[in-house]
Order: C-alpha cells, then structure tokens, then sequence
C-alpha cells in the first residue's frame, strides 16, 4: 500500500498537458532526478493534485525536458508516465521508492527522484506498513494494477 499510494496513476485518455487548469498545487520541490542511470541533475517537481480525475499528477522539470508521472488516488492503486515530447499516458512497469535516501524509481531506473515530501507522506498514511522497513517496490499488471508489492530483500526476488 506504500508504494501503492505513490504508484496511483490512471491511464486513461487524457489530455496531452499533464497539468490542468482545474488542478491544485500541493508543493513545489528543488531536489535531484537521474534519467535513465545517469548522472544526478537539479530537478524540480511539482506535485498537482486533480480532484475530478482523482489522480496527482508529479512534473519533474529536469535539463529542459519534463517528465509527468500520475498517480490514482484512490483503489485499484495505478501509476502511469508521459515522457518528454509524448502527448499519452503509459502505465508503469514497476515502480520502488527507498525510505532511507528518500529516492522513488520508476520502471526500473528511467526516472529516479529523491523526493522526502512524498515518501514522509507515505509514511505518515501508512505507519504499521512502513514500520522498519526502508524498500518498497511495486509490480504492475498490463491493466495498471498492481500485481505485486515487495519489502527490502523480498524485492531481491521482484524483478
């Protein structure tokens, strides 16, 4: 459910901007991002909730280009991504995040952002589940679903 509540991402048709006018601004965040296993590089997120879609959506402003990822904020959990230069949602593979360096990942390492202001909220939503733990990952189905939720070495057998 922790990474479930960061992987919410709903792929439906939507628009080709990723950020809409009927959104509110929950934060705005400098931080770092990799694309790729790459090299960090200064990013800034801004994290735009949309009630009547019921997704948040993350724009990661980094080198120029913008990545989006969309989370769903309610069940079924699903998260999707729109890449730089893509006008469409697609779901996401995998997603993990990693408590102690505050870092999300997705679909294996194309985008990587440390982001503490999601990860303390996961956390907050989700204390009995994140007690102790410092790795999460997810695995999602061809429908956007996850299928799968791992914790610390039990993500060794997740790939």
């Amino acid at each position: 459910m922790l990474l479930a509540a960061s992987a919410t991402v709903l792929a439906a048709a939507l628009p080709a901007d990723p950020v809409k006018a009927e959104t509110t601004e929950l934060y705005t965040l400098e931080t770092t991002c990799t694309v790729k296993g790459g090299q960090p590089q200064p990013c800034v997120v801004k994290a735009m909730d949309d009630e009547e879609e019921g997704v948040t959506t993350y724009l990661h402003s980094l080198g120029g280009s913008d990545f989006s990822i969309r989370v769903s904020d309610d069940a079924p959990l699903t998260m999707s991504a729109m890449a730089p230069g893509s006008s469409s949602w697609v779901q996401l593979g995998q997603a993990h995040a990693r408590f102690s360096t505050n870092t999300i990942c997705f679909n294996g390492g194309e985008l990587c952002v440390v982001n503490p202001n999601y990860l303390n909220s996961v956390r907050e939503d989700n204390p009995d589940a994140s007690a102790g733990r410092d790795l999460v990952g997810v695995k999602f189905g061809a429908d956007g679903r996850v299928v799968i939720t791992c914790w610390d070495e039990g993500c060794e057998e997740v790939k």
